[in-house]
């Protein structure tokens, strides 16, 4: 053989797709009016036609229907690649080519061949993509027969169109469910994978490769035909609980050895786990029914189903320890497993489990430590996080050094995952935060991007913030890298930390050269926050020599070239001149709700009436910065929660297609919201309906809905208390959980539990329908009669709808109904409908001047209604719905405590409050009550609030 001799073959096939030109390609399409046919020329021809599509080359309508029907006359040609190609391309140009279903004839025909034809399935797929949705009937017996039919291909193409024309002819399909359940059951021939063992083993070394080869060869068919069932069944779901319990099988050998079960296809065995814990979410009474088929799967012979049901025990919510036993005991085999895969499927599922459950998954820690040397730093990496979650006191030092041997050989995404797991660590065990701080301060120094080296910065914060003890050695540490920082970003933010925490300590002018440093040698951004951090300094210490040198400093920064730089330098020497405007502005703790003041001032600017009156700062909540970083971390906390690990199959599973539809109203309650971005959308969502546009701005809404059902009640009812000026408006969100039933004209009637109460119902805003598992919004609005009267009423509840039943499978309803009522809980407009919580910086400041308005009482909790001075700060909250100041919520004494609140009470007066309490463990808790406002009519309202 001649190394000399050119291939054509060769650099055909790896030049042809260079320099493509569109047009050029359409003249080339004269080939397939060739006779006879050339293969390897129309091969080559449709390669080329298919690259153009992928990389979005526009064909217009024109040259889309010239080039479909040139490319259908392949069907004179008996090449099977070539028909495969034909097909291929026939399916591309179908979305834009005219006139496609004049070749529906020739798809038929190759359909219904009676040869064992390669393209028999191909042919399907492209037959029911072309089709119109009015025409499916036409073609129902064709994928009906090709549904059964002996050869797996052909089955399975049938079943995977027949998914996608679902939601184009739900009624058509439904009607094939026969041929879809005889389609699930074993075919004689043998079909199916050849083995889990055979299916899994394809995994051990090119994984992705293998796996596509084995899937492609083996039968498939169960799986579509589960997933295809599952999709007709959905709405009903007592069908999808028979469902689970028909592809179950029996508890014994069968089940698990594959001889009484009908599946034997582990992908589609997987598949049934996931509805198996569709059925236990929807119906909470069938948890313990379903957990023990889960625990059988355990011991199923395919390690991928064995997975999948660990998975899943793990993810139960309410999971005991007992109950995860049997699945982390599998996962534990699998850690020492010798196919990579394994080991990083198992210390995935582990590293979930440890965030809420570190207890169960520690007996797993020996194992998971071996794993810090694995190959692949993918595994390494779950096993430290894991570990560091899971570990003990006495474990920290041993897993510190094993981690900092690890780090120099990990990407920068995993150092991120390892510190954070480091932060949670030393919040954990604060004794050993000096271990920990060495092991952060060190890496600061080793070479890393942005995100690497913000995450680390924010560790020592939160341990500057957290951990007291470790405060002096945090910030030499944060001195010294911005010594040598090369992210402005993360300078900027060491400073202002610096300027914060810097003053507390007790040798505060150790900081200050590492800080003057920056001015001199940084550029603008950084020169401005150092100025801003000096003079922090220079306010918060009381030692005037350093004030002076802090002067000195400052000084020399009125001559820096930068502008902002100098205005900020002779704003501070202004502040340290006036001690009155350097508290206004260096040391209130006070800022605005941002998310509240947005949306007024949104208001504001879009309401024409308000171009000769002021904007009213007054109305917008002021809060303590304390209180807005606790609320963004608890956000950032819920983001970085684990999202559940079994969700609806139609999500997960590859080749069942479609996302079912969330709705808007689940979506909203599962998404982190804060308590003040929550009250923006509730203003937002009442000022577009008409009948509340004249009741002005929102007062307030209630931070939690109030459950008026339980959960597993046929109907659910939350209800949202909003109150304005003058009104009270109810907001009941409703969802009906009967699939058989479809609600309409749903309304709420409220009696109040006295004749005169004070409100006159001005509003009544029913839901038109309720269906199935979908939420529906009723609004009751009420005006109070007497401006200055504030009722405190108890309303009964009774929610009165039109019943009609429907099909559960169809979602047809009957067009004749009739009516009916449920009773619900009842409602209470409490005394804390009308205060705000609102934050000020200085309690005795604003409580002196108020003397002269005080109500006073004295008050008991008996030991069973409050155990506890903790317990008490939280109900007397509760009742008044008031702010707690100065970090009063959490008694520092077991015995004596006083509880300081602020509100703002509606119509912008302001309300304070101090609570003197004792404990006693015969008697309680007793407590004195004081309350202050600007009316003393406010005050005593607010005291018979207890009352």
């Amino acid at each position: 053989m001649s190394y000399a001799k050119r291939d054509e073959d060769s650099v055909n096939r790896f030049g042809i797709l260079y320099h493509i030109d569109k047009t050029a390609v359409l003249q080339e399409a004269r080939v397939f009016n060739d006779t006879p046919i050339n293969p390897r020329k129309c091969r080559v021809l449709l390669t080329k036609i298919i690259y153009l599509l992928y990389l979005g080359e526009p064909f217009n309508t024109k040259e889309a229907t010239d080039l479909f029907f040139n490319v259908i006359k392949l069907f004179q040609s008996k090449d099977t690649s070539l028909r495969q190609m034909m097909y291929l391309v026939i399916k591309e140009l179908s979305g834009v080519a005219e006139d496609v279903i004049m070749v529906t004839q020739s798809l038929i025909k190759d359909i219904q061949s009676k040869q064992e034809t390669i393209y028999r399935a191909n042919a399907i797929r492209a037959l029911c993509l072309i089709t119109d949705p009015s025409m499916i009937q036409g073609i129902e017996r064709i994928l009906k027969a090709s549904i059964v039919d002996k050869n797996p291909s052909v089955s399975s193409a049938a079943l995977v169109s027949s998914y996608h024309l679902f939601n184009v002819a739900k009624d058509i399909v439904r009607r094939w469910s026969n041929e879809v359940q005889e389609a699930a059951n074993p075919k004689s021939s043998g079909s199916g994978f050849s083995s889990a063992a055979s299916y899994m083993s394809s995994f051990g070394g090119n994984a992705a490769g293998q796996s596509q080869v084995v899937i492609s060869t083996s039968n498939c068919t169960q799986y579509h035909a589960l997933g295809l069932l599952y999709l007709i069944r959905e709405r009903d779901r007592m069908a999808v609980a028979k469902l689970v319990q028909t592809f179950a099988g029996s508890r014994g050998g069968g089940m698990f050895g594959g001889g009484g079960s009908p599946l034997k296809n582990p992908a589609a065995v997987c598949l049934l786990i996931r509805y198996a814990c569709k059925v236990m979410e929807d119906d909470p009474s069938a948890t313990q029914r379903i957990y023990e088929l889960l625990e059988g799967f355990l011991r199923h012979k395919s390690d991928m189903v064995n997975l999948e049901a660990a998975r899943a025990i793990c993810a139960m919510p309410d999971a005991s320890s007992k109950e995860l036993y049997p699945a982390i005991s599998v996962l534990q085999l699998f850690l020492s497993s010798p196919k990579p895969t394994l080991r990083f499927a198992a210390i995935r599922i582990l590293s979930n489990l440890a965030m809420t459950k570190p207890a169960a998954v520690s007996p797993c820690n020996l194992d998971m430590e071996n794993l810090i040397t694995d190959q692949n730093r993918s595994i390494a990496t779950f096993a430290i996080t894991t570990l560091l979650k899971t570990g003990n006191e006495a474990s920290v030092d041993r897993l510190m050094k094993q981690i900092s041997g690890f780090m120099s050989e990990i990407s920068d995404e995993f150092k991120v995952i390892v510190v954070d797991a480091i932060r949670s660590l030393c919040l954990k065990f604060p004794t050993k935060q000096a271990v920990m701080l060495t092991f952060l301060s060190s890496v600061l120094r080793d070479e890393g991007g942005y995100d690497f080296k913000k995450t680390v910065v924010e560790a020592i914060f939160d341990m500057v913030k957290y951990i007291s003890d470790s405060k002096d050695a945090a910030l030499s540490h944060l001195c010294e890298f911005i010594e040598d920082c090369e992210f402005t970003k993360l300078s900027v933010r060491v400073l202002h930390v610096l300027g914060v925490e810097g003053p507390k300590t007790a040798t505060p002018t150790k900081y200050i050269r590492y800080i003057y440093n920056r001015v001199i040698l940084e550029n603008s951004i950084v020169r401005a926050a150092a100025v801003n951090a000096l003079s922090k300094f220079g306010t918060n210490v009381d030692d005037e020599s350093v004030k002076q040198s802090i002067r000195v400093l400052l000084t020399r920064c009125l001559d820096d070239t930068d502008d902002e730089v100098r205005d900020r330098a002779a704003m501070a020497l202004a502040l340290l001149e006036n001690a009155g405007l350097a508290k206004e502005y260096l040391k209130d703790d006070a800022t605005f709700a941002l998310p509240t003041l947005e949306r007024q001032l949104a208001e504001y600017v879009n309401n024409p009436l308000n171009n000769d009156q002021p904007f009213d700062l007054t109305s917008v909540p002021v809060i303590s910065k304390a209180q807005e970083e606790e609320e963004q971390r608890r956000i950032r906390t819920q983001d970085a929660s684990p999202i559940p690990m079994v969700k609806t199959p139609s999500a997960n599973m590859p080749g069942t297609p479609g996302t079912p539809t969330i709705p808007a109203a689940s979506a909203a309650a599962a998404s982190p919201v804060s308590t003040l971005d929550q009250q923006a959308v509730y203003a937002e969502q009442l000022a577009a309906i008409s009948e509340f546009a004249s009741f002005g701005t929102l007062f307030k809404s209630s931070t939690k809905p109030v459950e008026l059902t339980e959960s597993e009640t046929e109907y659910v009812v939350h209800c949202v208390k909003h109150t304005f000026a003058k009104h009270l408006v109810f907001q009941f969100n409703c969802t009906n959980t009967l699939n058989d039933q479809l609600l309409e004209n749903v309304y709420m009637i409220m009696q109040p539990d006295m004749d005169d109460c004070g409100l006159i119902k001005v509003a009544d805003l029913p839901a038109e329908k309720l269906e199935y598992n979908i939420p529906g919004t009723i609004y009751v609005a009420f005006e109070r009669e007497d401006e200055g009267d504030f009722p405190a009423v108890t309303f009964t509840n009774t929610l009165k709808f039109e019943v009609k039943d429907c099909d559960p499978t169809t979602g047809e309803a009957d067009p004749e109904g009739y009516d009916d009522e449920y009773q619900v809980e009842d409602v209470e407009v409490m005394t804390s409908d009308y205060i705000r919580p609102t934050y000020i910086s200085n309690f005795t400041e604003e409580w002196e001047p108020l003397a002269e308005s005080e109500a006073l009482d004295t008050f008991a909790l008996d030991k069973d209604r409050a155990p506890s001075l903790k317990v008490a700060c939280a109900s007397i909250i509760d009742l008044l719905g008031m702010q707690a100041l100065e970090d009063s919520a959490l008694p520092k004494s077991a015995s004596v405590h006083t509880l300081l609140l602020s509100g703002t009470f509606l119509g912008g007066i302001k309300v304070l409050a101090r609570c003197r309490m004792t404990f006693s463990n015969a008697t309680g808790v007793a407590f004195e009550l004081a309350v202050r406002s600007q009316d003393p009519n406010v005050a005593q309202i607010v005291l018979s609030a207890i009352a």
